[in-house]
Parts: C-alpha cells; sequence; structure tokens
C-alpha cells in the first residue's frame, strides 16, 4: 500500500461519508412525504428521484456537467456570487455521489415509515401528543434502522461510483481520483495488479458496510 493509495482511499470514503451526510436529512424528509403525504405532482417528484437508477451514469454525469460548468446556470451562478467552483474538484465527486446515492437512501427509509402502523400514531395524537412529538418519539424511533440501512446502502454505493463521477470530476491525482476511477485508469494503464489491489479494498468496504447493515437489521428487530 502506497502514499498515494492511501490517498485515493481516503478521498473515497472521505467524500462518500460527506455526501451520505448531506442527502440524509433531505432524503429522510422526502421519504416521508411519498410515503405519507398525497400532493399534486407526487408520481413526477418519484420518478425525478428514481431517474439516477435507470439512467447511464454517464448521462447523468453529463447532466452535472452541464449544470454545474462555469457556463452552467449553477455553475456559473456559484462562480460569480460566492467564487466557488465545482467542476473538477472534490466537491464534484461528493456532489455526483450524493446523486447517484440519494435514491437509494429514499426507497429505503420510504420503505421503513410505510412499514409503520399508522394506528401507532393516531393513538398518541388522540392522547394529546402534538404532531411533532408524535413524530420525534414514534415515527423515528420505530424507522429508525430503515434510516440507518437507508444510509448504509447510500454510503456502500457512493463507494462504487464511477460514471457520473468521471464525467464531472475527472481524474486528478490527489484532488478527485476516488478507487473507482483509479480502478479505471489502472486498467487502461495495463497495471492489472495494482487494479486489483484497489478492487479488493473497495470490495472489503462495500462487504463491511453492507454487513454491518444487515446485522443492525437483525439486532434492531430482536430489540
Amino acid at each position: 500500500m502506497t502514499t498515494d493509495d492511501a490517498q485515493v482511499i481516503g478521498l473515497t470514503l472521505g467524500t462518500a461519508t460527506l455526501s451520505t451526510l448531506l442527502i440524509f436529512p433531505f432524503g429522510v424528509a422526502l421519504a416521508w412525504l411519498l410515503a405519507r403525504k398525497q400532493w399534486p405532482g407526487k408520481s413526477l417528484v418519484e420518478t425525478f428521484v428514481a431517474l439516477p437508477l435507470v439512467m447511464p451514469p454517464v448521462a447523468t454525469g453529463l447532466i452535472l456537467l452541464t449544470l454545474l460548468g462555469r457556463r452552467g446556470p449553477i455553475g456559473a451562478f456559484l462562480q460569480n456570487t460566492f467564487g466557488t467552483e465545482i467542476v473538477f474538484t472534490w466537491k464534484a465527486v461528493v456532489t455526483a455521489m450524493a446523486v447517484m446515492s440519494f435514491p437509494f437512501l429514499v426507497r429505503t427509509v420510504r420503505l421503513a415509515f410505510e412499514e409503520i402502523n399508522p394506528r401507532l400514531e393516531h393513538v398518541a395524537r388522540t392522547l394529546g401528543a402534538s404532531p411533532i412529538r408524535v413524530f420525534t418519539t414514534i415515527t423515528l424511533p420505530l424507522a429508525a434502522r430503515g434510516m440507518v440501512a437507508g444510509a448504509v446502502w447510500a454510503f456502500a454505493r457512493a463507494l462504487g461510483e464511477f460514471g457520473a463521477t468521471v464525467m464531472v470530476a475527472g481524474n486528478i491525482p490527489g484532488r478527485t481520483t476516488v478507487m473507482s476511477v483509479a480502478i479505471y485508469s489502472d486498467v487502461q494503464l495495463g497495471d492489472d495488479g495494482h487494479a486489483c489491489q484497489l478492487m479488493g479494498v473497495s470490495a472489503v468496504l462495500a462487504f463491511a458496510a453492507i454487513l454491518f447493515s444487515n446485522q443492525f437489521s437483525r439486532w434492531g428487530g430482536a430489540r
């Protein structure tokens, strides 16, 4: 394991963690709205959220590149207003990971909310509990396992993200090179041995994340 490898692994873990933390509150809120409320345009939002699951990742990356580039509507605004550049920086890596993993978080947490018996919340309200108290003391604790599972799945998906990331962030050593991009680059250069080493690390991290999610779900169910 070289210093460059450690940097690549560290960047991958850091950006995957940050992207998961950024999308978590929005994903939980949207999952609750989709699970419990009926409102105009709900089907459109559901479709829009699911798009990254069915679109080619490079197509999603191209959309992000168009939006976040210096001449794109979002990129130009950020550049002119805050002097912040997104494309081909670590911020682009976080953005690509967040967009690609968001559907996994929403779908998992939504199922958790839908599995909660509404009668429990109704009984709490009839006993005088406010909607906020019902949500924080009944709904959230009962959905906690699904929320954790959703976050872990989003993190695992972010670890393996490649297509959108390479489009919007590129392959800049020390700045935007994550494990998936490094593996692809090594294969292109004929360094299969090093690619297999990074692949092994990536597989171990993904396996550990999924194992934690499964064990947590069983532990929570037993309790």
